[in-house]
């Protein structure tokens, strides 16, 4: 086998074994982790998210460099502005 088709199968082998394509998995880890991220976010500055349900961008209150988002939690709902390089200003809304 050439080098060249060596590659070819290789790749072939490669996106035939992901779950939906390579497109279908970019998705779903790009679903995931805002979500995840707000959750640590949320976490590490001392409030409680217990399984992080789902993530919302506020488009009303998002602004360029200052995003707003909706983040809700088994056991709470959040509104939570970010700023780039600063702590998040986290409201309890629920």
């Amino acid at each position: 086998m050439t080098l060249p088709r060596y590659f070819a199968s290789l790749l072939l082998l490669i996106f035939a074994t992901m779950p939906s394509g390579p497109f279908g998995l970019i998705a779903t880890a790009a679903a995931e982790t805002a979500k995840d991220m707000l959750a640590a976010q949320v976490r590490t500055q001392g409030v409680v998210c217990d399984d992080p349900r789902r993530a919302t961008r506020d488009a009303k209150r998002s602004k360029p460099d200052h995003e707003v988002w909706v983040l809700t939690c088994k056991n709470a709902t959040y509104r939570v502005s970010r700023y780039p390089d600063m702590a998040a200003k986290i409201d309890r809304l629920r």
